[in-house]
């Protein structure tokens, strides 16, 4: 029964030094372990127990989607993009909606985020596609 106790107490340890949530499940497998083994069960109830819980659990966590990857759109997180949310001036648009911007030190392609209408002036980057920047006016509603 210690054994079994003790590597949950170590799983427990490691989940907290890497933040996932299986070495959790398996803690909680391994105390089932321990559980049985303390009603003098057989070893090989001892690890159907650690398996059953060890499984149920995951399929919780599955099924509530804890365990689901969090995309983060890098085009339009500040976060992860320090382009995101500077300012540069757009001389004057084209009829297809682009232009041609002069933002560190090159220039660069522009496009008007969809809702605004063409016109020169400041405009903040809202999202970067590719190497073209989508551009919303300074100050306008839907801006930064």
């Amino acid at each position: 029964m210690w054994i079994w106790l003790g590597l949950a107490a170590l799983a427990l340890i490691g989940e907290l030094a890497t933040g996932t949530f299986y070495l959790l499940l398996v803690a909680l497998g391994l105390a089932a372990g321990g559980i049985a083994a303390w009603f003098s069960a057989g070893l090989e109830w001892e690890l159907v127990a650690c398996g059953v819980v060890l499984l149920l659990g995951l399929l919780v966590l599955r099924k509530t989607r804890v365990l689901k990857k969090r995309e983060v759109n890098s085009a339009r997180n500040a976060d992860v993009n320090l382009d995101i949310g500077q300012t540069v001036m757009v001389e004057a648009w084209n009829e297809n909606g682009a232009a041609r911007v002069w933002y560190r030190g090159a220039h660069w392609q522009a496009e008007l985020a969809k809702g605004h209408a063409p016109q020169a002036g400041e405009h903040i980057i809202t999202e970067l596609r590719g190497s073209i920047l989508v551009l919303a006016p300074k100050g306008r509603p839907g801006s930064a």
